[in-house]
This record gives C-alpha cells, structure tokens and sequence, in this order.
C-alpha cells in the first residue's frame, strides 16, 4: 500500500478521494498532503456557487458522496428538512454544503486514528513521477510521495478562436461566467446579453443574470439552438430490456449500429429517458469497445444529440427558461461564431446562421461563453499541467478530451503507465467518456482507494 499520498484538486473529486481513503481500516496511520487551490476545500467550482437558482440536474437520492451510500446527501438534507423526497432536484449550493460537512467529518475521524491530514491552500506548479514515487514543487517547497492523484475537474476555458484582445481586455467578453454571476449587482438597466452556447452552463448565467438584472435581454446562438432536455417531473421506471440492450451494444461496438438500436429500443418504450439512463451504469466499458474512428464519428456527429438527452434540465429550470422565452427575454439563434471584436458600444459577434453562407452581426454589452466543460489539456494554461505535458510526463487523449490513461486511472506516457501517478474524475474523459458527475466520481475513488492502499 501506499502511505503518503499527494491529492491534488480540491474540488468534489479530491474531498471525495480523500474522505474514501480515510473511512478505510489500515494497519499504519495514512499521511495525505491535499492541495486545495485555495478556496474552499471539497465544494470546488462546480458546487462553490451560494445562489439557490443553480440547481442540481440529478435527483436528490442520487447524488451521495460515497459509492457505499449513495442516498448520504439525501439523509443530509432531510435533517434539515424532513419534506425533502428522493426524486427532488436541489440547489447545488445546498451539494456543496453537503461536501464540506461530509469532508469536516472525515477529517475529524483521521485525527482520531492518528492518520496525518496536510491541507495546503496552493497549487502544485510542478510534479516529476518516477517508477518508485512522484517529486511535488509547490513555491519553495519539495515533497515526496509515494503516489499522486490529479483531481483538477474542469479547465478554465480558452477563448473561442477569432476573439480579439481587445474584446478580451475590455471585460465585455467573458470566457468564466462563475466569478461575473457571483459578483453581478442588481441593475435595472437593458443589459443587451449574447451567450455562445446553449447547454446547462448558458442556463445557469441566464436564470441568475435575469434575476439580478430584470430589464436585460438574453440572446444566445448554438450550432443547433436547441436547449437541453428536460426531466420528466417524476422518476421513470426501469428500462425493462436494457440488459438486452446493452449485450447487443457490445457484441457490435459500431456507432451507426449503436444509433439504430438505440432508435429501435425509443420507439418501443414509454419514456425515451429511462433508455438513456440505462445506459449509464454500462457507458464508460462501452466507450471503451469503440474503434477510435467510431469514437471520431460519435464526436462528430451525435455528441450534441447524446449531451442534450444525457445532461438534461430539472423540471423548474426547465419552467423558469421556458417562462423567459415566453416573455421575449431569451432568444435563441442557430449558427456559427466567426469572431468577436470590441466597438464602440460594446461588442460586436460574426457569425453565420445555420443554412446560410453570408456572414452577419450582433451587437451587445456583454458576451459570455458558455460552452461547457474545458478537459483539453494540449492548449491549457494551467501551470502543472503545463510542465507535465512538456516534459512528456503525461499526454492528451487522441480526441483532446483530457489526459491519456487506463481505465483504472493510471496515466500513462510513452506508452507505458505510470505505476505511481493517477488521475480521477473529469481528466479521464477520454478514456472513460462518462467521468464528470458524481455518481461516476465516487465509484472511481472508491476503486482507486482500493488500488492505493492494497497491499
């Protein structure tokens, strides 16, 4: 087993990660040094808002921190409300809340048995994994441990190509919509809003900007101007042939043959959800079945329809969205950006709507991109991952999805893995597709856990 080992990421990943390794019994105390990154320790950007708008897009009963009781965030909130049901979709403010108790707790239990807990509020700025450990460079420190775990989430996005500095420089385009929605003041005037893009993010910035600012207008442009699915209000039942589904997905990992039965299973059932969701338990082995050129058709072609179905809108989010439409406040346009520049009254986006060929603009005071997770690790900023990739420590999955590793996690380079250097959570889509949420999160801690401390 290992005994000191680096978790680096403090979002749900890392605390996750963290609170399984320390509910485990171990014949010698564990020594964990958890790079945090500042802020605070197990909420992350995903649950770090504190506004009640944003709300979970998975039921309550779902979302437990641990893969032996994922019901633990509903016995949470029924404490503080006995009303609270299973099926409820909740603000994910409330999930961090949530987080941070399921962590706090944890950590008081290492302190009892004797396990050493190291927070550090900082980044790592630069890691060299070796055979029989990995070196950590953190400011004017060194540390060696016997294995690391990346636990980064989501990258801070990079500007879509053909944004001009200036654009940039001047604040009116914003790349992260999390800091501008925390910090938006209540305002009365008739904010003119682009979005660029149309899933849960652009979702979350217009529900809470419309808030705050009721005279605003929302236009937002997507390849398809197609909003995300919607829950059904109450929980479906099981899809009641999905082994079958499932046996005759894998026995012809063919992207055109997966799409066809998929329609077949559709047209035959009472709810097209409970097929999707079917499949989820089963996404992340079947991806791996794929030949990379159908993994290129898939990426191609049906990610757009597969992430409308699979991430959809909880019922009231999906009301509220509909009411702004409604109220001529959210306008929604199919095309393609071709660049953002800075005006003289705000800034201007071409583009060029679907079935056309003539380029047209849009003017606004403000345009915000929203265009969903950031896991490309070639052309990212962020410090360590920066040093890895140009020290050829690590490497980007074929399809820039995030870093190349087994399913187990292990990265790997020069085609060999590391035997002491890991990965968990948003990083691993590439390899496992299915690696953003926290049903599939808690099962990879558990399981990594297991790798890391057997003997």
């Amino acid at each position: 087993m290992f005994r000191r080992v680096a978790i680096i990421g403090g979002g749900a990943a890392g605390a996750t990660l963290l609170s399984e390794l320390l509910e485990r019994p171990v014949a010698q105390p564990l020594h964990l040094d958890w790079y945090t990154g500042g802020g605070t320790p197990g909420r992350g950007v995903a649950y770090g808002t504190r506004s009640e708008r944003h709300i979970l897009n998975v039921r309550a009963a779902s979302m437990g921190m641990f893969a032996s009781r994922p019901g633990g965030f509903l016995e949470y909130m029924q404490q503080r409300d006995p009303s609270i049901s299973g099926t409820d979709f909740l603000p994910r403010c409330w999930y961090g809340d949530y987080l941070e108790a399921e962590t706090a707790s944890a950590l008081a239990r290492a302190k009892s048995r004797g396990h050493d807990v190291r927070i550090v509020p900082h980044e790592v700025d630069a890691m060299v994994p070796e055979n029989d450990g990995v070196t950590l460079f953190q400011g004017e420190s060194t540390t060696r441990v016997e294995a690391a775990v990346l636990a980064l989430g989501a990258l801070s996005p990079r500007p879509l190509p053909g944004v001009d500095e200036a654009a940039l420089a001047s604040g009116r385009y914003v790349t992260l919509p999390w800091p501008l929605l925390d910090d938006a003041k209540p305002d009365t005037q008739a904010h003119n809003v682009l979005l660029i893009g149309l899933g849960l993010t652009a979702v979350d910035v217009v529900l809470e900007l419309a808030a705050k600012w009721p005279n605003a207008h929302f236009t937002a442009l997507s390849r398809h101007g197609l909003l995300p699915e919607v829950h059904h209000s109450s929980a479906s039942l099981p899809y009641e042939d999905s082994a079958e589904l499932v046996e005759t997905m894998r026995d012809a990992p063919d992207i055109r043959t997966w799409i066809h039965v998929l329609r077949e299973s559709i047209a035959h059932s009472d709810d097209w959800r409970s097929v999707i969701d079917s499949l989820r338990p089963h996404t992340s082995s079947l991806w791996q079945l794929l030949p990379h050129a159908d993994r290129a058709r898939f990426l191609r072609h049906a990610r757009w329809a597969w992430e409308r179905a699979r991430h959809r809108m909880a019922p009231q989010v999906a009301a509220s969205i509909k009411a702004l439409e409604k109220e001529g406040r959210l306008q929604r346009l199919r095309g393609h950006m071709h660049g953002v520049a800075l005006t003289d009254r705000g800034v201007q986006m071409t583009f060029v709507p679907a079935g056309e060929a003539t380029e047209h603009t849009f003017d606004a005071d403000l345009i915000i991109q929203s265009t969903g997770l950031e896991t490309d690790v070639r052309r990212t900023k962020h410090t360590l991952l920066q040093q890895l990739m140009t020290n050829g420590h690590i490497r980007s999955d074929p399809f820039g999805l995030g870093i190349d590793a087994t399913p187990e996690g292990r990265l790997l380079h020069n085609g060999r893995a590391w035997p002491r250097l890991f990965a968990i959570g948003s990083m691993l889509r590439g390899t496992l597709w299915e690696s953003t949420a926290m049903p599939e999160i808690r099962q990879q801690a558990r399981q990594l856990a297991d790798q890391l401390l057997a003997d």
